[in-house]
């Protein structure tokens, strides 16, 4: 099972920091927004991440992924949901085509330190034959963005647990961790952590992700449109298994502020 399913152009102008204020909360720019997965803005990223080394096997893994972040109000709540489809384009089994899908919503709360939402995550099985968990899974989401002066730390926390499916394939119960920080620099550049993801199975009670990345991100403007580039490097501790080794992420993130 894949659950997630995240460089380097021109300067952009200190003008385009000043961009839409009002999204995401009063005094955040819009690269930090960008790096914020509570904060209230459209964006339409793809993904690529390319996994040349992996544990116990000589073959790679490339995946190609689409993610979308609407944010919306509800009840007077401001609201974000997040949809993440990945394409398994090399795989150590040989096996190509679409992963499963990843469905999100995360009500989000204003603080004077930053935010904080809470929500509901659910796993849908439409991943090709050899690359799909065959199940469906829902579960708890959470989690708090802070935002110091030098730019954003916090934490994100999804659960999937098995509600239906295939009763021949293994259950998917499954919590994740996801550390968030974010250094800005000038001229839309940011420096972080990437989009490293912690997993525990609950069912092998053991962590089967435990990876330690870095990502530098920059801002600018394509036709007038905010885009932000992201490469990032990530190593997997985890070596069990035919998992990711060692993987290069590149990100373009399309921006729609309000």
């Amino acid at each position: 099972m894949r659950l997630f399913v995240s460089t380097l152009i021109v300067c952009l102008g200190a003008s385009l920091e000043a961009v839409a204020q009002e999204n995401g909360g009063v005094g955040q720019s819009l690269s930090s927004q960008a790096s914020d997965p509570t904060a209230s803005l459209m964006s339409f990223q793809f993904q690529d991440f390319y996994a040349f080394n992996l544990h116990n096997s000589d073959q790679s893994q490339n995946i190609l992924q689409f993610r979308a972040a609407i944010p919306f109000n509800l009840g007077g709540v401001n609201n974000i949901a997040r949809l993440t489809l990945p394409s398994f384009t090399e795989s150590a089994s040989g096996e190509t085509g679409l992963g499963d899908a990843t469905l999100f919503n995360l009500a989000a709360f204003d603080q004077s330190w930053g935010r904080y939402g809470v929500g509901l995550v659910a796993l849908l099985p439409t991943g090709a034959d050899g690359l799909s968990a065959e199940k469906w899974g829902l579960g708890p989401a959470l989690g708090f963005v802070a935002r110091p002066s030098w730019g954003l730390a916090g934490l994100f926390n999804q659960n999937i647990l098995t509600v239906a499916g295939d009763d021949d394939r293994p259950d998917v119960n499954i919590s994740t961790l996801q550390p968030i920080v974010s250094v800005g620099l000038s001229e839309g550049w940011s420096v972080g952590t990437s989009d490293m993801t912690f997993a525990y199975d609950w069912d092998r009670d053991e962590f089967t992700s435990l990876p330690l990345g870095v990502k530098v991100s920059k801002l600018t403007k394509i036709a007038d449109r905010p885009v932000q580039w992201q490469l990032s490097y990530e190593r997997n501790f985890y070596d069990e298994g035919t998992g990711p080794k060692d993987t290069i992420g590149f990100t373009i993130k399309l921006l729609v502020p309000k």
